[in-house]
């Protein structure tokens, strides 16, 4: 089965973003595109359930009603959905991505990526989706669950469109972390990018070891590749390396800890999504 790149659309801001970076992403990767818009009755039925509320006499006709304003909100939701899909292939054809075709789904996004998932090189969302656009400093209802349910990378996306000139790689050394690190030195998509390679942690004889060696990874897979390490809480200091040297991708391991664990101390995962302010590729 051919890979391709899964551009999750939806009615919010982020739309032409997420649509821009996986043209991005589809060109360097050299794969097919698909766009993917899932209807999930309970965001697009407005229609409000009464029936304990209604009367004996009306009670019937009152169903019927709702009935059909629930049918009506369906069929607007679709094809407010194939708008938004055909749209979506428009601009990334016009873009120069050749292989693109559209999936509208019914049912819940999580199963429906999960169900995607064998197909999926790489799959990118908006940080926030419809429902929670304007809920600055926090990420969407469902990108932690997509996070933890799929195994495949997954690209985070900005309200606005920047093609990458500068790739970040937040490591701390962790069997996580130096898988992602393998997998971006494998990848084509940071390729002819520079890389910084950076530490949030005290600069010690063992964390610069630690460093040299991952940097070397990477610079004998072709990456100009810069290494820091910097003091300070990395949901903190990592965002303020990444805004003072211009990153504009951000590159991590997702969920290190358990669930359990996450529960109690809360997650830096978690923490530097809520905080970024640029777009982040998720490795798992």
């Amino acid at each position: 089965m051919t890979k391709k790149v899964l551009a999750c659309i939806d009615a919010s801001p982020y739309a032409e973003a997420v649509c821009d970076y996986a043209v991005w992403a589809a060109k360097k990767l050299d794969v097919a595109m698909s766009v993917v818009h899932v209807l999930d009755k309970a965001q697009h039925t407005q229609t409000p359930d009464l029936s304990g509320s209604i009367g004996l006499g009306s009670q019937e006709l009152l169903l019927q009603q709702l009935a059909e304003l629930d049918e009506k909100h369906s069929k607007l939701a679709m094809e407010r959905g194939r708008s938004i899909l055909d749209a979506a292939k428009a601009r990334a054809e016009q873009a120069g991505v050749k292989a693109v075709d559209e999936r509208l789904r019914h049912g819940q996004l999580v199963e429906t990526l999960t169900e995607l998932e064998e197909e999926t090189r790489l799959l990118v969302m908006g940080k926030r989706g419809f429902s929670s656009a304007e809920a600055h400093g926090h990420m969407g209802l469902h990108v932690e669950r997509v996070i933890r349910s799929l195994h495949k990378p997954i690209l985070l996306t900005q309200q606005s469109y920047k093609a990458p000139q500068r790739i970040m790689l937040a490591y701390d050394g962790s069997a996580t972390a130096l898988k992602g690190l393998e997998m971006l030195a494998g990848s084509p998509l940071g390729r002819g990018l520079p890389v910084h390679l950076v530490m949030a942690g005290a600069d010690t004889e063992a964390t610069r070891a630690q460093m040299d060696s991952a940097a070397q990874i990477l610079r004998n897979a072709g990456f100009d590749t810069k290494v820091a390490i910097v003091a300070g809480e990395p949901e903190t200091v990592l965002h303020q390396y990444q805004q003072e040297h211009v990153i504009d991708l951000m590159v991590m391991g997702a969920y290190g800890h358990s669930r359990i664990r996450q529960f109690i101390v809360g997650s830096t995962t978690t923490a530097m999504i809520c905080k970024a302010k640029c777009s982040l590729l998720i490795l798992r």
